[in-house]
């Protein structure tokens, strides 16, 4: 073999490689689908069983949300009262609506070194994004997004020390979390978020790499790659998985999804005419 022909293939092998290693993680998220952290409908007590109260309670009971300000649009209105009125205060739960003024003032106050990159994101859902994992970080609870509705209370989900959904076709989804303040996981995601901060030209591919699913998806391989996703307990760091089965619509699912997607634009609609799988994420926006 030549010699220019010898190093041409080398080259070339080089820059295949490369790439598989800078997309290595994605490609894992096609096989590796947490089966083994999956919450069963088997482990959860039925609607209005006695055996609700039976486990200790280690995610704080506070539910967060977020808008741009708190006057909630009439299509999601259903939604958020369905969660609050199954988690009042007579049950010792907590609501808090994360506004855009709400969530400039947290970042600024608790993590200066953030706000920085918090307020100059370009897509106002990348701060919707971000700020879910700083408030679930710092004060734990169950952060709900607006377009998702409670079917029953959540009180056998604050028997984890973490939990999150599984998403089609691959990786978890953002839009339903619960964890203990300063879990591992989400300590972690808003140690690493900054460094995800770049533009993927399309603005749905820039939001799903920086802050949303795609993200957390990452982050989630990462950890569980690096044997972290261990312990049950409240000091433990095991992120549990809630999958389809147990939420999309059934007696005894928690969550009923409504109408979402409205961040969603021209981009967005090619990319799932071109894929239609790739339509798994519904969060509500602006």
């Amino acid at each position: 073999m030549r010699r220019s022909a010898l190093l041409f293939l080398l080259f070339n092998l080089a820059v295949v490689a490369f790439l598989v290693h800078q997309v290595w993680t994605l490609l894992t998220l096609l096989v590796v689908d947490g089966s083994e952290d999956a919450i069963s409908k088997a482990e959860l007590p039925a609607p209005g069983s006695n055996l609700i109260g039976s486990q200790p309670h280690i995610i704080p009971k506070i539910i967060h949300q977020t808008y741009k300000n708190e006057t909630i649009p009439t299509v999601w209105q259903g939604a958020q009262a369905s969660c609050k009125v199954l988690h009042d205060k007579e049950d010792g739960w907590e609501y808090k609506l994360w506004t855009d003024e709400m969530g400039l003032e947290f970042i600024q106050a608790e993590y200066p070194w953030f706000y920085d990159t918090f307020s100059g994101y370009r897509y106002p859902i990348q701060r919707a994004d971000a700020i879910r994992y700083f408030v679930l970080a710092h004060y734990g609870g169950v952060y709900i997004d607006l377009d998702d509705g409670c079917n029953r209370a959540l009180e056998p989900l604050l028997s984890y020390p973490a939990f999150v959904r599984r998403t089609i076709p691959t990786g978890i989804s953002n839009d339903v979390m619960g964890a203990v303040p300063r879990h591992p996981f989400f300590m972690r995601v808003i140690e690493q978020i900054e460094n995800y901060d770049r533009s993927w030209i399309l603005p749905y591919i820039t939001v799903m790499g920086s802050t949303g699913p795609l993200f957390l998806s990452v982050m989630w391989r990462h950890y569980t790659s690096e044997g972290l996703n261990v312990g049950d307990g409240a000091d433990g760091g095991r992120v549990r998985i809630i999958f389809p089965d147990e939420y999309n619509g059934h007696s005894w699912s928690f969550f009923t999804h409504h109408l979402g997607n409205s961040w969603h634009g021209a981009d967005v609609e090619f990319i799932f005419w071109v894929s239609p799988s790739l339509h798994y994420v519904s969060r509500e926006i602006r």
